[in-house]
C-alpha cells in the first residue's frame, strides 16, 4: 500500500472514530482548524503553505503530509513548494532535514499516483 493511501486511509478512519466521541471541545478545535484553512483575507492556498511551514518547523510529519496533499489540492506548483520547504528550513534550521526528506518523499508519490490517474 502506498505510503499516501496508508495516510490518508487511517486519517479518514480515526478522525471518523474521534468525531464519533461526545465531546465538544474535541469537536470545536476540529472545526475551528476545518475554518482556519477556508479563504478568508489569505486565499485557501495561501493557507495551506503557511500551514505547511508551521507543520515542517513543528517536525510533525503527520500534518506534513496532509499540507503537502492540500498544498498540491491548492494547484501549489512543485516549485511553489520548493520555496515553502526552503522558508521551513532558514525558519527551522538543520532539524528540519529529516522533515524535508519526508516531505520531498511523499510529494513525490503523491505526484507520481496524480499522473496515474485517468
Amino acid at each position: 500500500m502506498s505510503r499516501v493511501k496508508e495516510f490518508n486511509d487511517f486519517r479518514t478512519k480515526m478522525n471518523e472514530r474521534i468525531l464519533a466521541i461526545e465531546n465538544r471541545p474535541i469537536k470545536r478545535f476540529f472545526g475551528v482548524d476545518t475554518l482556519t484553512y477556508e479563504p478568508g483575507a489569505l486565499d485557501a492556498k495561501t493557507k495551506e503553505m503557511l500551514g505547511l511551514v508551521a507543520s515542517m518547523v513543528l517536525r510533525c510529519d503527520d500534518c506534513i503530509s496532509y499540507h503537502v496533499q492540500q498544498c498540491k489540492q491548492e494547484n501549489v506548483t512543485d516549485e511553489e513548494m520548493y520555496d515553502v520547504f526552503s522558508v521551513a528550513l532558514v525558519v527551522g534550521g538543520s532539524i528540519v532535514i529529516p522533515h524535508l526528506r519526508r516531505a520531498v518523499a511523499f510529494l513525490d508519490e503523491y505526484n507520481s499516483l496524480q499522473k496515474d490517474q485517468p
